[in-house]
Order: C-alpha cells, then structure tokens, then sequence
C-alpha cells in the first residue's frame, strides 16, 4: 500500500517504524510518505512539506499521488476536520472526523458523551469565569485538579494540593477558552488504546506513562517523560490483563462508540483511554481521539499483527472480521529526552550526537520527535527531543538496554527521568 502518515513526533515515527516491519514479511514492501515528518522519519522514508491541519491540501496531495490510506498522527488535524475532507473524496483515513474528535478536543463535550453513554467517570464542573472556578475548586476540595477545556499539547492538566496554583493554572486557561474543574481520583493510571470502525472496537495491549518531568513523579506536567508495556500487575486485580481489557470495552468503550454512532458522528481511528484504578472500580480521566505519546512507542513494537491491515480494516469498517491483535510476549520500555529548560522553555538548536552509537544496544530503536539536519548536524528542535525504546524479555533488561543507550547520547542540557519503570522491574 501507498501510506500516508500525518504528523511530526516519535508517535509518528513509531507508527511508520511499525510499518517498515511489515517489509520483512511476505507481501510486498509498503510506499510509506510522511508529512511533515522529522529528520528521523526522512533517514526511512519518503518526508513531504504539507501543512498536516490543512484537509484541501493533504486529499489534493493524496489524491494525486494514488495513497491508499491516510494515517493522521496528532490530535490538532483531527480537529480540524481533514479526515472529513478525505472522506468525502472517497480516501481511506485512519483518524476521527472533526464532530467525533471533539472526544479530545473539548472536554466537556467528552464529559456529556460520557454521562448519555453512562461510562463511568469523575464529576466535573465546566466554569467560564474565575469566580466560577473558584466556587467550583473549593467545592471539591484538594487535591485540586484543573483542566483546560480544549487542546493544550499535554500541559492543560494541573493535579495539586496548592490553593493558589490551581486558582492561578485556571487563570491562565480561562484567557483561552473554559476549564474544568474535577474531583480528584486516586489510584493507579493505565493507558489503553482502542482501534474502532465506529461500530466495533479492538484493544491493544495496556501501558502506563509518567507524566511529570522528575524522578519519583516530581516536577510539572509534561507529554510524557517515559512509558512501558504491558502491565503485569492487572492480575493481581483484574485476574489477567485480558480480563481487564474486556472490562474496559464493555464498559467504556463500546458505550462510547455507541453512542457516538447513534448521534451520527461515528468515531474512526484510535480512541485511547487514560484510565485510573480507583477503590470504586475502572473510571476514565480523559479520551484522546489519537495514538498516545509516549506509549505508541512501547505498544507497538510488541505488536505482532500487521498494523497496516489493522489501520485499513478501521478506516474501511471491516474491523468485525479480524481477530483481536495478537502481541510479543517481549516487554517494552521507553524513556523520553527532552531538551534543556523543558517544559516551560525548551533551549533548541543544540546538536545530538552518538545515535549510531544507541542504536548498537541489542533491541533499541529510537523515535524522533523533535529533530532536524542542519549543515550535516543532527540538532534537537523543540521540548521533547526522542525516545529511546528497548525491549526485552523482561523489565531489567528493558530498562538496562533504555538507560545503557541513553547514556551513549550526547546533547548539552539534555533531561530524562532515571526511574522509568523501576518499580515494576523491581
């Protein structure tokens, strides 16, 4: 297939180095385009200077260059409603239409989604002033949690026991649009992506993130600072993490898609569930309505089906017909560089070097998510710089692997959390 994958990041280069597999395989080599992609994706692949949120441009490109499927990576094409336009010229694209997508981009919306469809979540005020907001905080009582409403690159979220930081996190969001105001949920975080055709959903396998910058879960919120897969303490709860996953999809997700359908915005693509284990049982903290970063980056190379029949079957709405995907028994751990004065001013512009170097440490590979070739330079261009991924056939190698090609890197200024997935390998 000629494949088109939307985007810039290590969620991006994850899913074209998912694709790249599948060319060691019998069928015949996909044509894989990235737009616009990043110096990591253009050493793979075939890299195009499109504006990824404008749909006009990408079906005029599409179109002229017979691409048999349209992947859309980041969640601001989605909002903006390209797959609709590819839609509509008849293009098979993996990703939400705008009205679906509006699951991530509005907050609230997904809140009403979830209470038609009553899928079990935290209570929510949406407020549109401070004075609303500050009735709301103290309603619900420390921990504080504080989202911005629309789409905030990961940094809308404020969890704290501080008064005067959450009132100042919702001041800052109302200047851009409403804020949510929740209650707090206690337990254990997990990740869960969901391919959908609008009518039936397949899980992938589970992963946990860490989304503050520090070790030991310190420091503000970023887009993620590391993650693994799978999760081998569900079954201390759950009986096995496949009894977990059917939980979630009888629950949460086909309620959800359901009743997207009945409105008549089918969601087509990915829906990822940021959940959390609490005392009362599985509730959700957030949908998402794309691949997630950065656990794209550890549930994929564990993914052993083809993710290219996978993606089509989604976009052509014949996912009832394909088996639950089948993953390694392999685990998976990535750990997130980012640049210097991340996440508040990421200093750009420095070079990497002694990739080749990573990439020697048996089971690494690395996403690019922020990088350029300049004058024969590899230099960083932006927070989150790459992410070095290892498997292996448990945790402690895993990470040994990780940190052992993380320590072959070189970029001035460079940050990485130490402790991802320390404690399960303990």
């Amino acid at each position: 297939m000629r494949i088109l994958v939307l985007g810039s990041g290590a969620r991006e280069h994850a899913i074209v180095t998912a694709l790249l597999r599948e060319r060691a395989g019998d069928g015949p080599a996909h044509h894989i385009i990235a737009a616009p992609g990043n110096a990591g994706m253009a050493a793979e692949v075939e890299v195009v200077g499109l504006d990824a949120t404008n749909g006009s441009v990408v079906t005029e490109y599409a179109l002229e260059n017979d691409v048999d499927l349209v992947v859309v990576g980041p969640e601001a094409p989605l909002v903006a409603g390209v797959a609709d336009v590819l839609r509509a010229h008849s293009i098979p694209v993996f990703g939400p239409g705008r009205k679906a997508a509006a699951l991530e981009g509005s907050k609230t919306f997904a809140k009403r989604i979830m209470d038609e469809a009553r899928v079990p979540t935290g209570r929510a005020v949406r407020t549109g002033t401070l004075a609303e907001a500050t009735t709301a905080l103290d309603e619900f009582g420390a921990p504080y949690v504080v989202k911005a409403d629309g789409l905030a690159a990961g940094k809308g979220v404020l969890v704290t026991d501080d008064r005067a930081a959450a009132i100042e996190h919702a001041t800052y969001w109302l200047q851009h649009g409403s804020v949510l105001i929740e209650e707090f949920l206690e337990g254990q975080e997990v990740s869960l992506f969901l391919l959908s055709d609008g009518h039936t959903v397949l899980p992938l396998s589970p992963a946990q993130d860490f989304k503050r910058l520090l070790d030991g879960d310190a420091g503000p919120n970023t887009g993620g600072m590391g993650a693994y897969s799978p999760l081998p303490w569900l079954a201390d709860r759950f009986g096995s993490e496949a009894d977990f996953v059917e939980e979630v999809i009888e629950t949460i997700a086909l309620p959800t898609v359901r009743q997207l359908a009945t409105e008549g915005t089918p969601f087509i693509g990915l829906l990822y569930a940021g959940l959390i284990l609490t005392e009362q049982g599985v509730r959700v903290i957030e949908f998402n309505a794309r691949f997630g970063d950065p656990e794209t980056q550890v549930v994929l190379p564990r993914l052993e089906s083809p993710l290219s029949t996978l993606l089509l079957a989604s976009a052509n709405g014949s996912l009832s017909s394909h088996a639950a995907p089948v993953f390694s028994s392999e685990v998976a751990v990535t750990v997130v560089l980012a640049s210097e004065g991340y996440p508040d001013a990421p200093i750009t512009g420095r070079e990497l070097v002694g990739l080749d170097a990573a990439l020697a440490v048996p089971g690494v590979t690395i996403a690019h998510a922020a990088t350029a070739r300049l004058d024969d330079r590899l230099v960083a261009t932006g927070g989150r710089v790459l992410s070095v991924v290892a498997t292996g056939a448990g945790f402690t190698e895993a990470r040994s692997r990780a940190y052992e090609a993380l320590g072959r890197i070189s970029l001035e200024g460079g940050q990485f959390r130490r402790d991802i997935a320390a404690k399960v390998a303990e």
